[in-house]
């Protein structure tokens, strides 16, 4: 199930959270929304489940425009962040629920729900607690049973608001590991809201970078990381590093160091040239392209090296590398040479 947002437009009062969005999501696609709080990531999620209407612009499920349609009427799986499952119901009768309250015509036979909830269970990894009620389960499993619930539909789309946001790091790396295998099983049409650029890279087909209430780039994980559409992306998407340069002589020229321009950015513009960690390498002995730094803080994290330095002119530049690249014998306060290997350059 394809879903196209033409346009669309949503205050709050005097607060704008979307600013004529368009886009689609093709059928089958695991796409993230990503964003800081309050960029309208969420209400443009609430607006294609139907639970919130926008001031202008069309939401198309299948090439039909269901603008107008209510959430009932949409057929659309909710899977909310902090769970909002039935305290008194056990999760059998929590996952069945959908089901049950179907007008009369439509719903299933007793037998026939109870199947559905039992493969559901199943896929889930959690039939086993069907007798239980909400509060005897973990927040990692309750977040589970809130998504066999919003299955048990046979939803078109699946719709995520911040899943795994009220659980705790080591359960929400594993949850979202297990989504991701989830949805290659299932196929089925599914967008999920998200602050975590870890969390969106390590799940998400497509990432939706949305910034005070617009798009700043769509794109696959390596796209959005590798190829920033903007300064604000770069530094959004992860730790970088941010110099201040020139072009000079059709090279980019921040002083210490020097990488090659891009034909769009014109000469003698001033530039941003922004650095991953992992794309400076450290060295002893000077170079040509080298920056002179002392290290400020070093910290040792299972095969991987995390620096701090500061060049000579006061900058903070962060380093990442694998424990066999670190040069002999460093420490705090030693002296050595940083060299950027390649960096997205941006006209300010």
């Amino acid at each position: 199930m394809s879903i196209e947002v033409r346009h669309l437009s949503k205050h709050f009062g005097a607060f704008q959270a979307l600013d004529n969005i368009s886009l689609g999501f093709p059928s089958g696609e695991l796409v993230a929304l990503l964003g800081p709080s309050g960029c309208g990531k969420t209400t443009l999620l609430r607006i294609i489940a139907g639970l919130e209407y926008a001031d202008s612009g069309q939401v198309l499920f299948h090439g039909e425009d269901s603008t107008g349609k209510h959430v009932r009427d949409r057929n659309v799986g909710f899977v909310f962040q902090h769970y909002a499952l039935f305290r008194h119901m056990t999760v059998f009768d929590n996952v069945a629920f959908g089901l049950s309250v179907r007008p009369r015509s439509l719903r299933p036979s007793k037998a026939d729900i109870a199947r559905r909830v039992h493969e559901l269970l199943e896929l889930v990894q959690l039939d086993w607690l069907a007798d239980r009620y909400p509060d005897q389960l973990s927040g990692g499993q309750r977040q589970r049973i809130a998504l066999a619930r919003a299955l048990a539909v046979e939803p078109r789309v699946l719709l995520l608001d911040e899943p795994f946001g009220a659980l705790d790091a080591k359960v929400r790396k594993d949850l979202r590991q297990w989504l991701r295998r989830l949805h290659d099983e299932l196929h089925i049409t599914s967008i999920f809201v998200t602050h975590d650029q870890e969390e969106a890279m390590e799940v998400a087909d497509r990432i939706v970078v949305i910034h005070q209430g617009r798009i700043e780039q769509i794109g696959t994980p390596d796209e959005i990381q590798q190829q920033s559409a903007s300064p604000f992306v770069c530094e959004f998407i992860g730790q970088t590093n941010r110099f201040e340069g020139n072009i000079k002589d059709g090279w980019a020229d921040f002083g210490d160091f020097r990488l090659e321009t891009p034909p769009r950015l014109q000469e003698s513009a001033k530039l941003a040239g922004y650095v991953r960690p992992h794309e400076i390498t450290l060295h002893n002995q000077a170079s040509d392209n080298s920056i002179p730094v002392t290290v400020a803080s070093l910290k040792r994290l299972g095969p991987i090296i995390r620096l701090g330095l500061v060049s000579t002119s006061g900058q903070d530049i962060h380093v990442e590398l694998a424990s066999q690249q670190l040069p002999k014998d460093t420490e705090v306060g030693a002296r050595l040479f940083a060299t950027p290997i390649q960096a997205q350059l941006f006209a300010v």
